[in-house]
């Protein structure tokens, strides 16, 4: 298994150019490869799984884009600039949250939205309305 307890699963109609774009934009490193149907990716001590679309299916249309994944990265500005060279479609540019974080999200060629996301300051929950539990 790839490293990460938790490890999304996303599919592409092609595999091969899906890990091959995920890894220019979004800086991912193929980990291991199987067949033409999957393929591990890595990222820091994440990982994703990339699968093969059922055939006759396309990607994920706008009105489907109800979740997103979530990567943490060291240089938010840095990342979006390597995204938006790769040819990534932005969906809100980086931006300053109060809780602390720096985000700009990303749809890839295969309809999946990303959020990018560095830690730039550490601010108490309750400031911004937030509840720690645990």
């Amino acid at each position: 298994m790839p490293p990460g307890t938790v490890i999304p699963e996303l599919a592409y109609a092609d595999v091969r150019e899906a890990v091959d774009w995920l890894c220019r934009a979004f800086g991912f490193a193929e980990r291991l490869r199987i067949g033409d149907h999957r393929a591990q990716l890595t990222y820091g001590e994440g990982s994703i799984v990339v699968t093969r679309l059922p055939d006759g299916a396309g990607p994920v249309p706008p009105e489907r884009r109800d979740h997103a994944v979530m990567v943490q990265v060291p240089d938010v500005d840095r990342h979006h600039e390597q995204a938006v060279a790769s040819g990534a479609k932005i969906v809100s540019p980086p931006t300053d949250y109060p809780y602390g974080e720096r985000q700009y999200t990303a749809d890839d060629p295969g309809g999946h939205r990303w959020t990018f996301s560095q830690s730039i300051a550490d601010v108490d929950p309750a400031s911004w309305g937030g509840i720690l539990r645990g």
